[in-house]
């Protein structure tokens, strides 16, 4: 019973902090490798409010990894 509760006074927190960590990471694709290689903002790649691509993220991918030969569309003016 005693090395019961000797597990637990160890185990518990570990548990417990183990649970948080992954309960708070986020999973994510995306490096900031390729950031860095691209010398491109993560908003290039993807939108602002969430993890999918954009047009130029689908090239990156599509063109083992790289932007060689991606043209911007141009920006359309605010009205």
């Amino acid at each position: 019973m005693r090395s019961m509760v000797r597990f637990l006074q160890w185990a518990m927190p570990i548990g417990v902090l183990a649970a948080g960590m992954l309960l708070s990471a986020t999973g994510s694709w995306a490096k900031p490798d390729y950031a860095r290689r691209t010398n491109k903002d993560c908003s290039f790649c993807h939108p602002s409010d969430s993890w999918k691509l954009t047009d130029a993220g689908k090239y990156y991918r599509d063109h083992k990894y790289s932007l060689q030969g991606y043209k911007e569309p141009p920006k359309q003016e605010k009205k």
